[in-house]
């Protein structure tokens, strides 16, 4: 059977002194630098917008803040919580090593929803306005996320003979799918096209509509992508080919419908 072989690239970029500036590390950094640019030409285009009220782009310089921060830490507490309880709870002082990795994407959502709303009542913006805005751009972070977990690697993929399937670090000796790639496509770079397209055809003119577009499309991809990603069989998997990630996808699909529901009622339409 023909196997790739995984591209072993050291984890460390580069060392400065004694501080390694990690993949890992720069991955999130990117995702966040990047998505803050989009950010704030999405606020600056008026075309986009009609009469809908939306924050200043230098206004944004904070929203990066407080959604960075809810991102840090509730994506690590959302692993600690949702995927080793029992590991944490008996090694705290492991929580605080991110640069080991684990963090849930899902734990992340919730903080960012957190540090959102935080900036939205500062600003006087609804609420979905401001979530509209990071949920365009938040496919940005995801891929940049995903393919950190590749160079890790972790969260590799099932057994497989597909002619891409690798043998990963650290995984045995069974060739696997590379599951973290097909959610780089998926959740990163394929709905990161959709939205862009829906805000070009009027999404943020309509409060909500990019949020539960993003919704729909995020878990849906996560609830496809776990059939192809291997599930710790001690947190991720929930018995009868259920994962934890499935389980915590199927509720952003349901909200994420009534969202579009909601938004795409005609008295939604801005003027």
């Amino acid at each position: 059977m023909l196997v790739l072989p995984f591209p072993m690239i050291d984890p460390v970029l580069v060392e400065i002194g004694p501080v390694p500036i990690r993949w890992y590390a720069l991955a999130y950094i990117a995702g966040l630098a990047l998505g803050w640019a989009c950010a704030r030409r999405l606020v600056a285009a008026d075309g986009l917008w009609s009469a809908t009220p939306r924050p200043s782009p230098a206004s944004l310089d904070d929203l990066l803040v407080y959604v960075a921060l809810g991102v840090i830490i509730g994506g690590r507490l959302g692993h600690v919580l949702f995927y080793e309880r029992a590991f944490y709870f008996a090694h705290p002082e492991e929580i605080v090593k991110t640069w080991k990795g684990g963090m849930a994407f899902h734990g992340g959502l919730i903080g960012a929803i957190v540090g959102m709303s935080v900036f939205a009542l500062r600003e006087k913006v609804l609420a979905l306005t401001v979530s509209d805005i990071c949920a365009t751009v938040a496919p940005i972070g995801i891929f940049f996320g995903r393919l950190a977990n590749f160079i890790k690697p972790e969260m590799w993929g099932r057994p497989s003979d597909v002619p891409w399937a690798m043998v990963f670090p650290g995984a045995g000796d069974v060739a696997r799918h590379p599951s973290q790639l097909y959610e780089a496509g998926l959740e990163g770079l394929a709905l990161f096209l959709v939205l862009a397209v829906a805000a070009r055809r009027g999404a943020l003119k309509r409060p909500g509509l990019a949020t539960g577009l993003f919704g729909v499309g995020y878990g849906a991809a996560r609830i496809a992508s776990e059939f192809f990603r291997e599930p710790d069989p001690v947190s991720e998997a929930l018995g009868d080919g259920l994962t934890m990630g499935m389980a915590l996808s199927a509720p952003m699909v349901l909200v994420g419908a009534a969202l579009v529901a909601f938004a795409l009622r005609p008295q939604r339409v801005a003027a």
